[in-house]
C-alpha cells in the first residue's frame, strides 16, 4: 500500500506544546452540554464529527491504548505511540497526532497505512458512544444519507464557527466522498472511521477506496462499496428498493406545461413531506418521509386523511374538500396520527407547517410542508434524520442555525448570571471596604488612615502647637477594690462613651485609653489656631458629664484633667495592631499636668493658657495657681511662670446665666463659620 505521508511532515507547520495551568480554560462546550442535559444539540454534533477530522489528544490516546492491546503481537514496537494521559492535561496544545506520524515513519512506513486505518477503527469503537452516536445517526437512515448530510452539516458548522480553513467533506455522487485536510495522517484515519461508523450504524461492512484528488494534494476521494457486492453502492444499511436504474425518461422539448414530465418517485423524494388528496380526502400519493411512516399501515388502515393527520390550522376546519379549497390561502398545520392500535409510533405529535394547493387538472389537493421542529432532539425525538429534510428546506437551516442560537443564549444567560454575581461580589467587596476603612478611621487620623489602606509607607513627623489632654479618675485604685471587673468596666464604658462623642463633636483625636486614662490631642491632623480652645472646651464637658455618673458605691466619678500646648513627634508604631503613637518631651510635661492637678480641676499649661488668651470672643475662666505647682520639667525662662486652673467658660455674645454647653455650642458655631482658621 502506499505510504499515507506522501507530503512529508516537516512540510507542515507543526503546533507547539505550551504548558498551561491546569483548570486555566473555561470550556464553553461542557457549560452547554450541562445546560442541555441528553438533549441533542448543535454542540453534539460539532463534537461528533471533530472526532473525524481534529480529535483530541485524549481520545487519541485511548484509541491507541486499545489498537496496542489487539495488535502487539502484529507490530511490537506499536507501543511506543502510548503516551501518559496526565502529560495531555498540562500540556493542552501537543499535537499528539504529529507524534504518532513521526513514530510510524521510524516504526514501518510500509504498514503505516494500515496501522492508521487500524487506529481509526479504534478512535470510532472507543470514543463513538452515547450522545456521540445519537449525534451520527442523526444524520441519516443509511450510508448515502449519512455522507449527504455530512456534508451540509459541516458547512453549517464551519459557518457558524467562522472556520476560513479548507477543511471539509463533499459528497460527490452515490458512494463517493470527498474530503479535503491538510494533513495526510487525518485521511488516513478518516478512512478507518468510516469504516466503522458504517458497522456501527448500518450493520454493513463496506470497501472504501482512498485515492488523492488529481491536480489538489490536500484532497481525498473514498468510493465506498459492499463487501460482499463491490457493484451496490447505493442506500446501503437500507432495505433494497425495487428500481429500474437503467430506465431512461424521454425528454420533452414542448413549451406547454402539461408536457412537463416528472417520474412521481422524483417528486417524493425532492418534496418529502407532501401528500395529494382526492375528492374523498383519500391518499393517493404520499411524500417519501410520509411514506416512511405511514405506508406499512395504508392497506390495513385505509387512505383516509383524517385517519392519519390532525388538521389543527386553520381553526373550525371542515373535513370536506370544498371547505378546504376555499381556505387554500391559509397556513396550513397539520399533527401527525399514530395509525389505529400502533403504540410505538415514533411521530406521534409531529407537526408538519405548510400551505394546500388545489391542482383543477386532476381537482385533487396537494399539501407541501415542512417538519415544526424546535432543534435537534425534536427531531431525533420523532424518529426523523437531519437527511429526512430536504436541501432546499430552510427548516434545515433553522435547526441547526436554531441549536447555535440556543447556545448562545445559554451563554448571554450565563455571562448576565456571571455578570450579577460580580457585580453582588463588588457591591459586597466595596461595603467592607468601607467598613475597614471606617474602622482605621476610629483608630487612626484621617490622613495616616488614608495611607495605611493603601499600602504607602508613613514616615513619623513633628507637629508644632500640638495640645494634649490627659485625664483620670481620682481613687481608681481603690474602686477597683472594692468592685468587680464586670462592674469598672461597665462604669468605664458609660464614661468613656460619652468622651469619644466629645471627641467627634470638637474634631479632636483620641490617642489611646489605658484603663482610667484618657488622652487626646488636637493639632495633629488638620491644625487651627483653636486647637487649644476645643481641648479645652472638651476638658469643660468631660468633667460637666462626670457629674452625671456614678461608681458602683453611689459615689460621684471625679476626675483630674491637665492640658498642655507644645511640639510632639507622632507615628505607627508596630505591623500587628499597629499604633498611632505621640513621642517627646512635651508629652511628659502633659502627664505631668495632669498628675498636678486636683479632684474636678483642669490644670493647665502656661502655654496652653497663651493660645487661649490669644484671641478675642473667647472668655476662659482662668485661676492661677501658685508657681511651686509648675512641674519641675516645664522650661521656666523667667522664672515668673505658673500654671491654672480652667474653671469655665463664657461666650460674650451670650447670657451669663445660660448653661456651660450653649456657651461652648455657640463658639464652636462662631469658629466653625469662620472657616476654623
Amino acid at each position: 500500500m502506499a505510504c499515507p505521508f506522501f507530503r512529508r511532515a516537516d512540510s507542515l507547520a507543526r503546533q507547539p506544546s505550551v504548558t498551561v495551568e491546569p483548570g486555566a480554560h473555561w470550556n464553553l462546550e461542557d457549560e452547554e452540554l450541562s445546560l442541555a442535559g441528553d438533549a441533542l444539540t448543535l454542540t453534539h454534533l460539532q463534537m461528533a464529527i471533530q472526532l473525524l477530522t481534529a480529535p483530541s489528544n485524549e481520545d487519541l490516546n485511548t484509541a491507541v491504548t486499545s489498537l496496542v492491546a489487539k495488535y502487539r503481537q502484529s507490530w511490537p514496537n506499536i507501543h511506543k505511540l502510548k503516551m501518559d494521559p496526565k502529560f495531555f492535561k498540562n500540556c493542552a496544545n501537543y499535537d499528539y497526532l504529529a507524534d504518532i506520524q513521526e513514530l510510524l515513519l521510524k516504526m514501518d512506513e510500509a504498514s503505516a497505512s494500515e496501522i492508521l486505518v487500524l487506529l481509526g477503527e479504534e478512535l470510532i469503537t472507543c470514543c463513538c458512544t452515547g450522545i456521540i452516536e445519537r449525534a451520527f445517526r442523526c444524520l441519516g437512515t443509511d450510508l448515502q444519507e449519512f455522507l449527504g448530510s455530512l456534508d451540509g452539516v459541516y458547512d453549517v458548522l464551519k459557518l457558524q464557527e467562522a472556520d476560513v480553513t479548507d477543511t471539509g467533506f463533499v459528497c460527490a455522487g452515490d458512494g463517493e466522498l470527498i474530503f479535503t485536510s491538510e494533513r495526510p495522517v487525518i485521511a488516513w484515519l478518516l478512512l478507518g472511521s468510516l469504516k466503522a461508523l458504517t458497522r456501527m450504524l448500518y450493520k454493513v461492512d463496506v470497501n472504501i477506496k482512498i485515492e488523492p484528488v488529481e491536480g489538489d494534494a490536500r484532497r481525498y476521494r473514498y468510493l465506498f462499496s459492499l463487501v460482499k457486492d463491490s457493484s451496490q453502492t447505493l442506500q446501503m444499511g437500507r432495505p433494497d428498493v425495487a428500481t429500474k436504474p437503467h430506465e431512461t425518461v424521454q425528454r420533452s422539448n414542448s413549451a406547454n406545461a402539461s408536457d412537463l414530465q416528472m417520474n412521481s418517485a422524483s417528486f417524493c423524494k425532492m418534496f418529502p413531506w407532501h401528500f395529494i388528496m382526492n375528492e374523498q380526502l383519500e391518499l393517493v400519493q404520499l411524500g417519501r418521509g410520509f411514506s416512511k411512516l405511514y405506508k406499512p399501515y395504508l392497506a390495513d388502515f385505509g387512505c383516509q386523511a383524517n385517519t392519519y393527520f390532525d388538521f389543527k390550522r386553520p381553526k373550525g376546519l371542515t373535513m370536506k374538500f370544498r371547505d378546504i379549497v376555499r381556505r387554500t390561502y391559509t397556513p396550513f398545520l397539520i399533527g401527525l396520527n399514530s395509525p389505529p392500535g400502533v403504540s410505538d409510533f415514533p411521530a406521534i405529535g409531529l407537526e408538519i407547517k405548510g400551505q394546500m394547493v388545489h391542482c383543477p387538472e386532476s381537482n385533487s389537493l396537494l399539501f407541501i410542508g415542512s417538519p415544526f421542529l424546535d432543534g435537534l432532539d425534536g427531531l431525533t425525538c420523532n424518529g426523523l434524520f437531519i437527511s429526512d429534510i430536504p436541501l432546499h428546506d430552510a427548516t434545515r437551516e433553522v435547526i441547526l442555525v436554531g441549536e447555535q442560537a440556543r447556545a448562545q443564549d445559554g451563554l448571554r444567560r450565563r455571562m448576565d448570571k456571571l455578570k450579577s454575581s460580580i457585580e453582588e461580589a463588588n457591591s459586597a467587596v466595596t461595603k467592607e471596604r468601607k467598613k475597614n476603612v471606617s474602622l482605621l478611621h476610629l483608630i487612626f487620623p484621617a490622613e495616616i488612615a488614608e495611607k495605611l489602606w493603601l499600602g504607602s509607607s508613613i514616615d513619623a513627623q513633628t507637629y508644632p502647637d500640638v495640645t494634649i489632654l490627659f485625664s483620670d479618675i481620682v481613687g481608681f485604685t481603690s474602686i477597683c477594690s472594692r468592685a468587680t471587673p464586670f462592674m469598672v468596666i461597665s462604669m468605664l464604658e458609660g464614661l468613656y462613651k460619652d468622651f469619644d462623642e466629645f471627641c467627634d463633636f470638637f474634631d479632636v483625636y483620641k490617642v489611646e485609653t489605658i484603663g482610667d486614662a484618657y488622652c487626646v490631642a488636637s493639632g495633629l491632623h488638620r491644625a487651627s489656631i483653636y486647637d487649644a480652645h476645643k481641648v479645652a472646651w472638651m476638658a469643660l464637658k468631660m468633667l460637666s458629664a462626670c457629674s452625671k455618673h456614678i461608681t458602683h458605691d453611689g459615689e460621684q466619678i471625679k476626675m483630674r484633667i491637665g492640658l498642655h500646648t507644645g511640639t510632639v513627634l507622632a507615628g505607627v508604631v508596630g505591623r500587628k495592631m499597629p499604633r498611632y503613637c505621640l513621642f517627646g518631651h512635651n508629652v511628659t510635661i502633659a502627664n505631668k499636668f495632669e498628675s498636678g492637678s486636683e479632684a474636678l480641676k483642669i490644670n493647665v499649661s502656661p502655654t496652653t493658657k497663651d493660645w487661649l488668651t490669644k484671641h478675642e470672643g473667647f472668655a476662659f475662666d482662668l485661676q492661677p495657681r501658685d508657681p511651686s505647682f509648675l512641674p519641675k520639667e516645664f522650661p521656666n525662662s523667667n522664672g515668673n511662670g505658673t500654671c491654672y486652673f480652667l474653671e469655665g467658660f463664657r461666650n460674650p455674645a451670650l447670657d451669663s446665666s445660660l448653661p456651660l454647653d450653649e456657651h461652648i455650642n455657640a463658639a464652636m458655631k462662631t469658629i466653625s463659620e469662620g472657616g476654623d482658621a
